[in-house]
């Protein structure tokens, strides 16, 4: 009678609260329905409170209400939850027996993911003595056949049919940021069935996103062995009944009319690139070039495939290196808060593993599995990297394919794989003393490989240098803080910036107009021009990877304004931002020009010449004196070309480092 009663209250609720949308969705073709749980408890609280302590049969009974609805041929039709009470939440490692048949809500990451495949729910057998028809649910791991018929008859019964639904295993892991010290997060397996794995649902439980879910916890018996004996201890799963995406990327993001009309209302402000600047880290004191260099970065470019299927990325890279104390990390903590999907890794817990992707057993399928790193977990979405110089060279070298061509191919075991990392990378690192020597060339203090310095499209050195003016203020700035940390002054709210974010980077896809393309062109060739240099060997000062780079940021200045026209002012703003870095760290101080091979190769266009030179100092030598070539000669010879004795040495040990020459003895040298 119970049940006839619920079946009762539910159809009132639905005919009450629900009507319009349950006749929507059937026109729609979805099989499933929504239910606040809130509007069920003010319906009725008996109801939900059952709800709560016997899922399984108050939802069965909420199901077959639908009979009473005229809905044609629909048969299936299910009921998902939503706004459960917080008392229902629960961490995943405070899971225990007593919580076995209760309707909970956890939050986690998804780790793993299977492959969608068919369940048994149901089957129909056929007594081949008498002809009765005996249905099975199906509701263990194991296919149940009817042990005997009503005529005595045991075993061996013809299958008529079964009855299918696609099914799916999560692996859901606790999100960091609930846990306590010296925990390690739980996992716990979650089962989807029906329109939970529908290909839109799939996506928004991709390996990697923070998800919700409501279900059912179940226990799952555990086979000791092959004959299927079953252990005294059993593990415990989630059987979903919704599952919702936390972790939303900028494109994910909805927008209200009334946050529209705000975000509009902002980007015709003059001041607005100085306001989002402002805001995007209000407790770090200074850094303007930076600060606007990192709107620009939330923003991004236009991700571009051409005709022939070549791509060119959107995404704008930088790096930050600098003293210590300067704030760096502060700066990677507040864009990963203001990203809506990201992740912040740092330093020594980095391994190329993490960062990429690696493979492990599946314990689903019993075969390989993929687990995403931290890049690819970050797709659409931006990567803080902090310490990036106390990552080893051959993890860091992982990031290459990442940065430039955004995705990771992996060929390990028996998997071959291809994975998108659509990624925006903000990376900070120190000097390689700790600290720069303020007399010394930047760009061979900066410890990290050539290569993927390169990658980056900004680079930005922060030099902490003692000066009264900025230390009193920066000072005051700090002191403030402490003192009242709630005033802190941020002109536009992180929700609206976000959202602000959000609606450029899904409304506005800017293209160059002729005016931004030919201020572009004319930097790009000054530049290339300005090398010059001694016996043909030109400082490179700009080459076309900046070239990408100055389009991706005029796009993202465009998008800043909310304007789909990339103009002249987007254009010059790049072109100030590009050339302020390159200043910075491509100055060449012999040539007093701007060599982008100092940051790109790690040899600058003079130090090239001075190669050159040594090298057929060498090769006249060897006429001279033989195989074996005094250094002393080499040295006196280079005097008399104009390279000084510290240079030549350089020179020697660069050449020695790379094989062509060796010493013999000490004092000599011999050409390889």
């Amino acid at each position: 009678m119970e049940e006839v009663q619920f079946a009762r209250q539910f159809y009132q609720f639905f005919d009450e609260y629900y009507h319009a949308e349950i006749l929507e969705k059937i026109r729609k073709g979805e099989n499933f329905l929504l239910v606040d749980f809130a509007k069920l408890a003010a319906f009725e609280p008996e109801l939900a409170d059952e709800l709560l302590e016997r899922p399984d049969e108050v939802i069965q009974n909420a199901e077959l209400a639908f009979h009473e609805f005229d809905l044609g041929n629909i048969t299936r039709f299910k009921i998902r939850f939503v706004n459960l009470p917080a008392a229902q939440r629960l961490m995943i490692s405070n899971i225990r027996s007593l919580h076995i048949g209760k309707f909970l809500l956890v939050e986690g990451i998804v780790r793993q993911k299977s492959d969608v495949r068919p369940q048994v729910v149901s089957a129909r057998f056929e007594c081949p003595q008498c002809g009765n028809i005996i249905p099975i649910l199906q509701l263990e791991n194991t296919f149940r056949e009817p042990s005997r018929c009503s005529c005595g008859r045991k075993g061996k019964f013809v299958l008529l049919g079964k009855e299918l639904v696609d099914a799916q295993k999560l692996v859901l892991e606790e999100a960091h940021e609930s846990m306590e010290g010296g925990e390690q997060p739980k996992r716990i397996g979650v089962f989807l069935k029906d329109d939970l794995v529908s290909p839109l649902s799939e996506k928004r439980s991709a390996p990697g996103t923070k998800v919700r879910v409501l279900g059912i916890v179940k226990e799952v018996p555990i086979t000791l062995n092959s004959q299927g004996t079953k252990s005294v201890r059993f593990d415990l799963q989630i059987e979903a009944n919704n599952v919702e995406a936390i972790d939303e990327t900028f494109y994910d993001l909805v927008i209200s009319k009334e946050e529209e009309a705000a975000i509009k209302k902002l980007g015709e402000d003059q001041r607005i690139m100085q306001k989002l600047a402002g805001s995007i880290a209000p407790s770090v004191y200074g850094y303007e070039k930076i600060k606007e260099s990192l709107v620009l970065q939330m923003m991004g470019g236009v991700h571009k495939v051409g005709s022939d299927g070549s791509i060119k990325r959107g995404d704008i890279h930088i790096l930050l290196v600098g003293d210590p104390g300067a704030g760096k990390s502060m700066l990677l903590k507040r864009i990963n808060i203001v990203a809506p999907k990201s992740r912040y890794i740092s330093g020594k817990g980095i391994s190329a593993a993490g960062l990429t992707a690696s493979v492990v057993k599946d314990e689903f399928l019993k075969g390989w599995s993929l687990e995403a790193g931290a890049m690819v977990l970050a797709s659409n979405g931006i990567c803080c990297i902090d310490e990036l110089d106390k990552m080893s060279k051959e993890d860091s070298s992982a990031m290459h394919e990442a940065l430039e061509n955004q995705t990771i191919s992996i060929s390990k075991a028996n998997v071959q794989a291809t994975l998108i990392a659509r990624t925006t990378v903000l990376a900070a690192a120190n000097p390689k003393l700790g600290r720069f020597d303020q007399y010394g060339i930047i760009a061979e203090q900066i410890d990290l490989p050539p290569a993927l310095i390169n990658r980056f499209d900004l680079i930005f050195p922060i030099k902490d240098l003692p000066n009264r003016e900025s230390d009193e203020l920066m000072a005051e700035h700090i002191l403030n803080l402490h003192h009242a940390p709630e005033k802190v002054e941020q002109e536009i709210p992180t929700k609206l910036l976000k959202k602000y974010f959000a609606f450029a980077k899904q409304r506005l896809q800017p293209r160059l107009t002729e005016g931004a393309m030919e201020e572009i062109k004319s930097y790009y060739l000054k530049m290339r021009m300005s090398g010059g240099g001694e016996e043909g060997f030109h400082a490179i000062p700009i080459s076309a990877r900046q070239l990408d780079a100055l389009v991706r940021l005029s796009e993202a200045a465009a998008r800043v304004r909310l304007d789909d026209k990339v103009t002249r002012r987007d254009a010059k703003k790049a072109i100030e931002l590009l050339e302020y870095c390159l200043l910075q760290v491509g100055l060449d101080p012999e040539t007093g020009k701007i060599d982008i091979d100092r940051i790109a190769t790690g040899v600058g266009a003079s130090q090239r010449s001075a190669i050159f030179t040594v090298k057929e100092i060498l090769h006249e030598l060897e006429q001279r004196f033989g195989k074996q070539i005094p250094v002393q000669e080499v040295v006196e010879a280079a005097r008399e070309k104009g390279i000084d004795e510290t240079k030549t040495e350089d020179v020697l040990d660069k050449l020695r480092r790379s094989g062509d020459v060796f010493e013999p003895k000490r004092g000599y040298l011999q050409l390889v």
